[in-house]
């Protein structure tokens, strides 16, 4: 897929720059060309040798170097490309592009191409969520920058959250990804999956019963239609799949903050079975039988994401798809949600006893838009997402 692709590949400085080493080698096994560009800092962290014998090219730093801005260097970088990556992309590098500044090589071969760019960020936990760099994401979304990651994990600093850089495998699923093209190449889609898990105390919560499979199946479909997806998975049983941009939370309010700091977006696909409430009064410590009787849980609701969405006045996406998992009644308790919620459309399915909906491999679903329900056959979970996958294809044009 990725024979004679040339790839820029800017790095950044943090200590993900390492990381960029493996990307290199997975690149060029995967028969693409790399041209590597690194900032200073970036070069406190890896040696431009080591980039350049794995790159078998030349490693740029410089804005003003004599020698290539005799033919102006940095305009002929940007964009003999096939795609821009920068892994890692530090808070500073996409403050930079998001605002058009061009004091340094990296910067300026982002302001003056017209090439692709996928972004792989990794900072700390808390410049990630810091709003400024929140904004910079939304801006350089709607400039039509791809991302891959953050990945949740430990950090460097000791700290635990969103902020590490996506594997380099991730990252070469993505690119290679985003050099097939299709139908939805460079639309950026919300997909939410799975359950939600409410505590009651550490030991036990609340939860839907749901595997994730089809949330899974349609952000692959997606994928392969060139998407950029990002995932948002409760804990579910079914792995996530390749080429996403994985966003693992627990609770409904977790996704509910995820969905909204992955926005904007071309579609969203809320087809995680959400908790619609929580328990106020968790315990600290794991409730245990009294002689006093039974424990009082007290609930509040959770937010409503699927509504939160539809109702966006800025960075709605332009689709908006809810699912409605229902044991009876099932095409107007669906047409009456779909009204109720704001969104464009809802697939709605029967998971009541026996149907072996629930948990299993098939689906039946009822697609209901603005111009009523249309009823599809049964039939595999994957086949149930490429049908959908389609369909968003031809209401984004």
């Amino acid at each position: 897929m990725l024979h004679d692709k040339r790839i820029l590949l800017i790095i950044g400085g943090g200590i993900a720059a390492y990381r960029s080493l493996e990307l290199i080698r997975l690149l060029r096994s995967a028969g693409a060309a790399v041209t590597p560009v690194m900032t200073h800092a970036a070069a406190e962290f890896v040696t431009p040798l080591s980039v350049a014998a794995l790159a078998g090219e030349k490693v740029y730093t410089d804005l003003f170097d004599l020698t290539d801005e005799a033919e102006m260097g940095h305009i002929q970088l940007s964009r003999v490309a096939d795609l821009i990556v920068v892994a890692p992309a530090t808070a500073d590098l996409m403050a930079k592009a998001a605002t058009g500044l061009a004091g340094d090589l990296a910067a300026t071969l982002l302001l003056a191409t017209d090439t692709p760019v996928l972004m792989a960020p990794a900072m700390n936990v808390r410049m990630w969520s810091h709003a400024a760099t929140q904004r910079n994401l939304a801006t350089l979304r709607v400039d039509g920058v791809t991302f891959v990651g953050p990945d949740v994990g430990d950090m460097a600093c000791g700290e635990h959250g969103p902020g590490r850089l996506a594997q380099p495998a991730a990252i070469l699923d993505a690119i290679t990804a985003q050099m097939a093209g299709g139908p939805l190449a460079g639309r950026h889609v919300i997909v939410t999956s799975g359950p939600t898990h409410e505590p009651i105390d550490p030991v036990r919560y609340i939860a839907n019963r749901s595997s994730g499979a089809q949330g899974t199946a349609i952000a692959r479909a997606l994928v392969g239609l060139g998407a950029q997806v990002t995932f948002v998975t409760g804990p579910a049983i079914v792995p996530p799949p390749d080429g996403v941009t994985l966003v693992r939370v627990e609770t409904a309010r977790q996704m509910h903050d995820a969905v909204m700091a992955a926005l904007p977006a071309d579609a969203g696909i809320f087809a995680a079975a959400v908790a619609d409430w929580h328990v106020v009064n968790t315990g600290a410590q794991k409730m245990k039988k009294t002689t006093g009787g039974l424990p009082v849980l007290e609930f509040a609701e959770n937010p409503d994401i699927l509504a939160g969405v539809s109702a966006l006045t800025t960075h709605r996406p332009r689709l908006v798809v809810g699912f409605a998992a229902e044991t009876q009644d099932v095409t107007r308790l669906a047409t009456a949600k779909r009204a109720r919620k704001g969104c464009d459309w809802i697939v709605a399915n029967d998971v009541s006893d026996g149907t072996g909906i629930m948990g299993g491999t098939e689906n039946a679903v009822t697609l209901i838009t603005d111009t009523g329900a249309e009823d599809w056959p049964r039939m595999s979970k994957d086949a149930v997402a490429q049908r959908l996958a389609r369909r968003l294809v031809e209401a984004l044009g």
